[in-house]
């Protein structure tokens, strides 16, 4: 017996070793995981502000409603009530409440009233916690360009996207502690551990609230006016490289104006921002970009004539004609009344080599840098794999894919004296302790032509809007330059160009003499009159008007300046 007994005590023994030895840090790692919890503390994300320091983006305290499954005596009665308040799915409701979970969601950043209702059903078993909800105080306002969030408070799209990393913050944390029924509760003295969460830092971009409004307002009255399937409107200085506004629409199949406070409502078309997802063949604006090549190039002069009364050239297999007969013109007018023949007998003087060269030094082919997220390269083919016509058509603004962009930097090009600046939208990073992160680039990206050519040319981009085929891109008191842009776009069915579905455009800087905006308006697919000088045009002529005068730029124009008073 007492050999038993003793063998007995010994095997105890060896058990109590075994638990609180051996097995002592597996034991004590599982007891911590049932008795304390952590619990993440979300940092506020940072505020995105315009220029002039008003609010795009913020993030306002907002309440969840959450379930404790085991305080639940009937799942199925409490899901129904819960789904007549917050409108969710009943059987969805139903499921969680009856899980056996500690804690689940029942409604992420519901609206105050309905959240109360809801915790007043069952106190024991519906909580409700504070969460940071991302709201947008002007609404459609720059929608595309700004993005959105999701119900965690990630950047999906736009600059909330980009700069997630910088707006989002370092989440904290807290260790509490779970008594017999699983209530949180927190240590006393000196027991509690936890960091703080750091808030994330704020934004500054480019973005004029009041210019960005202009141009999506010009932009919609354009778009509604000519039934078009959407349209984009870029404002940049040309001296900074920095943008004004950016409005990106799109009506595809009944589509609305994106709204980043709601976007579970909208289909992806709504909030993409095709001024740097989307190429497009960017037509005869593209004429000034073949003009400064030649300038440049010493090829032609401004006041050379050229024959163009033919109204058609013939290049390898292919006939290309003007719009209407223009007979002999210098090579201002050829770009003013903008003729297809006279623009290829100057690109013929330029050769592939040279016409590629600064096709690639204008940006074209490539990402701009633009800081916005989906930024593509556009399509440029590399002029050795150019074909007979390649080199007439390109000259032209067929066979190219641009983004709108890329031709807003390429016009600053011509409009601030030959160099090509990156494209930005954020200017300063500031962190909570008001370090600053100044993102403006300061040097230009590289010169491109000469202050000499740049100067002729904005003079012949001029007449473009005095006498050409931009006149009504004119604003009232202002002087303006600019190039008509009209092309076809490529039948989807039959792979060649369509002869009703039309790309419009205009690109152009005002004053024409010192130019303080940069402005380029591309409406797509135009119904009726789908000409550039008429669709895009006006739009360009609004936006003008309305920039300059909230700018106090003074008018230069004194003709037009009657006409601005009389207005």
């Amino acid at each position: 017996m007492l050999v038993l007994a003793g063998l007995g005590f010994l095997a105890v023994a060896l058990r109590l070793v075994h638990l609180q030895v051996i097995e002592r840090g597996d034991l004590t790692r599982r007891a911590e995981r049932q008795q304390e919890q952590v619990l993440r503390l979300e940092p506020k994300r940072g505020t995105i502000y315009d220029r002039r320091g008003r609010e795009l983006a913020v993030s306002l305290d907002t309440e969840s409603v959450y379930g404790v499954p085991s305080e639940v005596d009937d799942p199925r009665s409490l899901a129904t009530r819960l789904a007549r308040v917050l409108s969710q799915n009943p059987a969805e409701l139903q499921r969680k409440l009856a899980s056996e979970r500690q804690f689940v969601w029942i409604s992420r950043k519901a609206d105050p009233e309905s959240a109360e209702k809801a915790r007043e059903m069952n106190p024991d078993a519906i909580g409700l916690k504070f969460e940071a909800r991302r709201f947008y105080p002007k609404k459609t306002l720059a929608g595309t360009l700004l993005g959105f969030t999701n119900v965690d408070n990630k950047g999906i799209e736009g600059v909330e996207l980009l700069f997630d990393r910088e707006l989002r913050g370092e989440e904290g944390w807290i260790v509490a502690e779970k008594d017999a029924k699983g209530r949180t509760v927190f240590p006393g003295g000196h027991g509690l551990q936890y960091r703080l969460p750091q808030p994330g830092k704020d934004l500054y971009l480019t973005i004029d609230e009041v210019i960005q409004h202009i141009a999506e307002k010009e932009l919609d009255r354009g778009i509604a006016e000519h039934r078009a399937r959407g349209g984009v409107c870029i404002v940049m200085d040309p001296r900074t490289g920095e943008i004004l506004a950016l409005s990106a629409r799109s009506t595809v199949r009944g589509g609305q104006v994106f709204n980043p406070n709601s976007p579970q409502r909208h289909r992806p078309e709504e909030w993409r921002n095709r001024a740097v997802t989307d190429s497009f063949e960017p037509g005869s604006i593209f004429k000034a970009i073949t003009a400064a090549a030649a300038l440049e190039e010493r090829v032609a002069h401004p006041q050379e004539r050229f024959d163009c009364s033919a109204g058609n050239i013939r290049v390898a297999d292919r006939v290309i004609k003007d719009s209407h007969r223009n007979g002999v013109l210098t090579f201002t007018d050829v770009i003013s009344q903008s003729s297809n023949v006279g623009t290829i007998k100057i690109a013929q003087r330029l050769g592939k080599a040279r016409l590629a060269k600064y096709i690639d030094a204008f940006g074209f082919g490539k990402k701009t840098g633009v800081d916005l997220p989906g930024e593509i390269a556009g399509m440029v083919k590399d002029h050795r794999l150019w074909s007979g016509v390649s080199l007439a058509s390109i000259s032209i603004g067929q066979e190219i894919g641009v983004t709108p962009i890329q031709m807003a930097a390429a016009y600053s090009v011509i409009a601030n004296g030959g160099e090509l600046r990156r494209p930005t939208i954020v200017s300063e990073i500031r962190g909570p302790n008001l370090s600053q992160e100044n993102r403006s680039p300061e040097v230009p990206a590289g010169r491109v032509i000469s202050p000499e050519t740049s100067a002729t040319l904005r003079k012949i981009l001029q007449k473009v809007v005095d006498s050409g085929t931009g006149q009504k891109a004119k604003p009232a008191g202002y002087t303006a330059a600019g190039k008509t842009g009209t092309a076809q776009k490529i039948d989807q069915r039959t792979g060649t160009y369509s002869r009703d579905d039309y790309v419009t455009s205009f690109a152009g800087f005002v004053p024409a003499a010192a130019p303080k905006l940069v402005i380029v308006v591309m409406v797509d697919s135009p119904v009726g009159e789908a000409w550039g000088s008429s669709v895009a045009a006006p739009v360009f002529r609004a936006v003008a008007e309305q920039s300059l005068t909230y700018l106090q730029v003074p008018p230069d124009d004194v003709g037009g300046r009657m006409l601005l008073v009389a207005r």
